[in-house]
């Protein structure tokens, strides 16, 4: 009878490989991910078929984590700029906590090794953000624009680079995280 796979080298390799993939993107390879994880290559295959498979499940775990963060405490009956700059807030937070996951989704997030059904089920948890960013964008000049998740594709990009500004001068982490929050805010809805 075979034994049961350990939680916690699960756990482990898909840490390491956030890791790996934050340090040198996707094509890292699967012997350094399980050295840092403390297994051999072969036991790597053992708890993740693929290498595809490993990638899929590391992005689903940056997005669990991210959607943990994010949604603990959300204003779901708050108006609509208070539910955005929750989110903002909750953002910029996990960003500056976690820039290995941060950056670890960046690069997973644009790669082909991620597939479709994956993707929809890290989208999943974040239907009613997505919905809540278009109505932010609804009344603006972006009204018009039909590409579905342009609004959440913007704050995105304004939220990583508000983080990266503040990675560079933690000291300025309020002001910075209030002028990228205006400019996004003041973007989207005029």
């Amino acid at each position: 009878m075979a034994r049961p796979l350990s939680d916690e080298k699960r756990r482990a390799i898909l840490s390491a490989t956030i890791d790996a993939v934050s340090d040198l993107g996707v094509s890292a390879s699967t012997a350094s991910i399980a050295k840092a994880a403390g297994i051999s290559d072969g036991a790597l295959f053992v708890y993740f078929a693929t290498k595809d498979a490993l990638l899929n499940e590391a992005y689903l775990e940056v997005k669990r984590d991210l959607g943990n963060a994010i949604l603990a405490s959300y204003p779901a009956q708050g108006d609509l700029r208070e539910r955005c700059r929750h989110l903002w807030d909750r953002y910029i937070d996990w960003g500056i906590k976690n820039p290995r996951k941060k950056s670890a989704m960046r690069q997973l997030a644009v790669s082909a090794k991620i597939s479709e059904a994956t993707r929809e089920i890290g989208f999943e948890p974040y239907r009613e953000l997505d919905a809540m960013l278009e109505e932010v964008v609804s009344g603006g000049s972006l009204r018009r624009a039909s590409v579905r998740g342009l609004a959440g594709g913007l704050f995105a990009t304004v939220a990583d680079m508000t983080i990266d500004f503040i990675e560079r001068d933690p000291f300025l982490t309020g002001e910075l995280t209030l002028a990228g929050f205006a400019f996004f805010w003041n973007g989207a809805t005029n």
